[in-house]
């Protein structure tokens, strides 16, 4: 094994152990360094030179998406701040490099609130009419994990991850551990989730207790994200939607439909646990109907009277 692997090893050891980092965090990095790694010529960190960081970069602006890129560069540049910290090189080569590109600004995709009553309508139709047991069991959860994605903008990983006793039903409160394993709680703030997440509780009780998650299979393991989107696909169909909905597009939804109702964007940035307000801003730019609105009722030329 070359210097410069063993010295990536020794860095995710270090990423895992003092930094405190998620599994899904060290993957990312993993697959990240692997990938510079094979790309150049050399095995020892203190003969990479900007030169060749350019042309990774290039590498990389060719063959990726700009979202994509960032998070590469941002990987790549993790690593040499820790060599340069452990004393691996002398000098860090990204200190010669200028890197700036525009990463362009993807609106997200919101589900119409018509579009979401005919999928919830689908879901507890099918707990009355299913032609099987299964189905109208399963959709007593389905209706709560769609209840509470479009109730609280919780990551789809973030609902997995939720354990039976981050979910108090009394009061109304959840607790989720969300990226870098942040601690933030949410209340349930209607009744129709509370209702949904309580029948689903009382006819999944032994099956959450057999694996401790609170969303959970029928043969009691915890409920997976493509399980969720799985999901979604089936009740799509059932209802005729023509749209293609994912577990995420409730997240933009819960968010824009704050801001329309005028709820201030700091706390919309707490509920959505978002660590800089930059990123919850990118909703300001999906209220389409919102400044319509505004303009409508608010400009002054509609108060100019003139004839003509």
């Amino acid at each position: 094994m070359n210097n410069l692997q063993l010295n990536i090893n020794d860095y995710l050891n270090y990423c895992t152990s003092q930094k405190r980092l998620d599994t899904k965090t060290i993957k990312a990095y993993r697959i990240d360094l692997k990938q510079f790694k094979d790309f150049i010529s050399t095995t020892e960190p203190s003969e990479i030179t900007p030169n060749l960081l350019e042309n990774y970069i290039s590498f990389l602006h060719n063959n990726f998406k700009p979202k994509t890129v960032k998070r590469k560069i941002a990987s790549l540049k993790a690593l040499f701040h820790y060599f340069e910290y452990k004393d691996i090189i002398e000098y860090n080569p990204f200190n010669k490099l200028y890197i700036k590109f525009k990463e362009p600004v993807i609106l997200p995709k919101v589900i119409p609130l018509s579009t979401i009553e005919k999928l919830l309508s689908a879901i507890y139709n099918q707990q009355i009419n299913g032609n099987t047991f299964n189905k109208k069991h399963n959709s007593i959860r389905d209706a709560a994990v769609c209840e509470l994605l479009f109730a609280t903008g919780i990551r789809i990983s973030e609902l997995c991850s939720l354990h039976d006793n981050d979910v108090d039903l009394q009061n109304g409160i959840i607790k989720i551990y969300g990226k870098g394993s942040k601690e933030r709680v949410l209340q349930i703030g209607n009744n129709a989730t509370l209702k949904a997440l309580t029948r689903y509780k009382s006819e999944f009780s032994n099956k959450i207790h057999a694996c401790d998650f609170f969303f959970v299979n029928n043969n009691s393991t915890h409920l997976s994200a493509q399980a969720v989107r799985r999901m979604l696909n089936k009740y799509t169909k059932l209802a005729n939607i023509n749209m293609h909905i994912t577990p995420h597009m409730f997240r933009h939804t819960f968010a824009t439909c704050l801001l329309n109702a005028d709820v201030d964007i700091r706390y919309i940035q707490e509920m959505l646990g978002h660590s800089s307000i930059n990123v919850t801003e990118i909703y300001t730019h999906v209220a389409i109907e919102k400044q319509g609105n505004i303009l409508k009722e608010k400009h002054p030329r509609k108060f100019l009277n003139i004839t003509y």
